[in-house]
């Protein structure tokens, strides 16, 4: 079997997965994003990439996966492209993962928070808009203590909260003239952690607590939180699968937010999710785990 792995050249997840590959036999190359082409001429249509041996859909050895490790950012037009051409390579038999569609769905927070909604999952209250006025008067109708999130991002860039409503009106007549979408969601007080659950096809591989650091709201791991090994109980496996099923994500990572009354709620559903940190806390070769599950349902 052949993988080829979109990922940065310095991924230290492509390195892992170059590592289990090559235990497991499997051929495993790197592609970039910034390097697909798409080649229509006659009765062909190829999408190759310039840091693979050959076009993606017709390797030398068949190239049989595509799987993403990177969301680079990019113009509405390229990403458009990259997700067109993914969808090409799912259309010539290359299986993608995750699917072009679940990865759309996934980046965008929006359609995320509202598929999770739609499946009957607790979300945050949130409130979606374009301009400083509606903003506004969503800061007053979410409590006038929020979280402002970019609608693409991931590893809590972008993020903040606002509770002051001077500080609200100059961060939402910035982010509306910049011409970008303002997503609110009401501040849920939590104790100071998250869970993430990891999902692969169907079925929970663990979980872990994220510990926020020095007083940050966010529980990022790669914003220094602190990770534990954490057993998912039944309602957060259940949450975790039914958040995955509504976003058609095959590998993903579900965060969970307890508020200090002990309810849960689903904050995001991560399509490209990390596993440094999990691996680490669970004493778990996922990259194994992953390629062993993924050959089992190609080959």
């Amino acid at each position: 079997m052949h993988i080829a792995v979109l990922a940065k050249a310095d991924s230290w997840y492509y390195r892992d997965l170059a590592r289990a590959a090559g235990d497991l036999r499997i051929e495993c190359t790197r592609a970039d994003f910034t390097q697909l082409t798409a080649t229509i001429q006659r009765a062909a249509h190829e999408v190759s990439g310039v840091l693979s041996p050959a076009p993606l859909t017709s390797c030398a050895a068949p190239c049989s996966v595509v799987l993403v490790r990177t969301m680079p950012p990019g113009s509405l037009e390229q990403v458009v492209y990259r997700m067109d051409a993914l969808a090409r390579l799912e259309a010539s038999g290359v299986r993608v993962i995750n699917s072009p569609k679940s990865l759309e769905c996934a980046v965008d927070k929006y359609l995320t928070t509202s598929k999770c909604h739609a499946a009957g999952l607790p979300v945050p209250d949130t409130i979606v808009c374009e301009t400083e006025e509606a903003a506004l008067a969503a800061f007053e109708e979410l409590g006038g203590d929020v979280v402002v999130k970019p609608l693409f991002g991931a590893e809590g860039r972008g993020i903040v909260r606002v509770s002051d409503p001077d500080l609200a009106l100059r961060a939402f007549r910035t982010l509306s003239r910049l011409q970008a979408v303002l997503y609110l969601q009401r501040f849920v007080p939590h104790p100071g952690f998250d869970v993430r659950v990891l999902v692969l096809g169907g079925k929970v591989l663990g979980g872990m607590q994220r510990f926020a650091a020095n007083g940050d709201f966010r529980t990022n791991v790669s914003r220094q939180a602190q990770a534990e090994q954490h057993s998912p109980s039944d309602a957060e496996c259940d949450f975790a699968l039914r958040a995955a099923a509504a976003t058609g994500a095959w590998f993903a990572g579900i965060d969970l937010l307890y508020d200090r009354d002990g309810r849960c709620y689903v904050i995001e559903v991560n399509a490209v999710p990390g596993w440094k940190a999990f691996a680490r806390v669970n004493d778990l070769d996922v990259a194994t785990t992953l390629l062993k599950r993924i050959e089992s349902e190609t080959t």
